[in-house]
């Protein structure tokens, strides 16, 4: 690296600040260093900009490559941009703590370990594949196909606009969120949502654990071919077919428009529009239970 780039501030710590960088791995393998107003950008257009950085932390900065923070071990992001150029820009990474920020590129977290971000606005398709302990605060994102195959994940007042989400998860929360999204959950294993809205369709199908708490469900045909779920106080909107050959313990607040061969199991609700059990493929003991009242 350019050693005239940088502006020492002690014997452990680099300071860089209103710089601007375009070449290829312009700041390879960095070590404790403190960047302000660094855009990176420009006419040579280079790739893997801090790729293999250590202990960095970036502040009201800005992104147009592709991959500058790939490799990164124990980073900070905020106030910061990344638009819709920076493509895949945070893979292999770990200890990343990402606030107040904009994440507009393509891919944006992959096969990543601890990472954060709080009261940031994220579009970015097929994000958090593949990664451990991902947590979401006060966030706006929107996904096509978020977290696929990953695991310890965690949202916190999150409103999340996508379709296929969170398949192959495992050991996810979410509390406080809105989710409007279509398949969510699918092949999903220990999940815990809790005081949220889900909407969507074929919710759930081939679920293990799914546990809703104080949820609103809305969509067609949820929560089928499940195993080991659990609704306590839910409510239930356009729920038609549901339950379909699971394994089930229910609690619903209103009306289900209709259940269809629950497998296993108890669901209680106020009322139900249909209970349907005709041609089952497999042997069906779930009931249905109206609520005294």
């Amino acid at each position: 690296m350019n050693q005239e780039k940088r502006n020492q501030t002690g014997p452990d710590r680099i300071r860089i600040e209103n710089k601007t960088y375009d070449e290829e791995r312009a700041l390879y393998h960095l070590c404790h260093g403190d960047l302000v107003r660094v855009r990176f950008e420009g006419p040579a257009d280079g790739e893997s900009v801090l790729k293999e950085a250590r202990d960095v932390n970036l502040q009201d900065c800005s992104f147009s490559l592709r991959y500058p923070l790939w490799h990164v071990d124990t980073f900070t992001l905020k106030e910061s941009e990344m638009d819709d150029k920076t493509r895949a820009p945070i893979w292999y990474s770990r200890h990343g703590q990402i606030e107040n920020c904009k994440l507009y590129g393509v891919k944006a977290v992959r096969e990543c370990q601890d990472i954060s971000l709080k009261k940031c606005e994220v579009i970015s398709p097929e994000f958090g594949w593949k990664s451990q302990g991902v947590y979401l605060k006060d966030t706006e994102i929107t996904s096509e196909y978020i977290f696929l195959d990953s695991s310890d994940i965690r949202l916190e007042n999150v409103h999340l606009k996508g379709k296929y989400t969170f398949q192959y998860v495992q050991n996810l929360e979410i509390r406080n969120s809105i989710l409007d999204t279509k398949d969510a959950f699918w092949h999903a294993k220990n999940v815990h949502v809790y005081d949220s809205v889900v909407k969507g369709e074929y919710l759930a199908w081939f679920s293990d654990g799914l546990t809703l708490t104080r949820c609103k469900i809305i969509g067609t045909q949820p929560l089928c071919y499940c195993k080991n779920l659990t609704l306590v106080d839910c409510t239930m909107e356009g729920a038609d077919f549901a339950f379909e050959y699971s394994d089930v313990e229910a609690d619903v607040k209103g009306d289900i428009l209709s259940v269809k061969n629950p497998r296993s199991g108890r669901i209680v609700c106020d009322s139900v529009g249909e209970i349907i059990t005709e041609n089952p493929v497999m042997e069906c003991t779930g009931k249905v239970e109206l609520r005294r009242k």
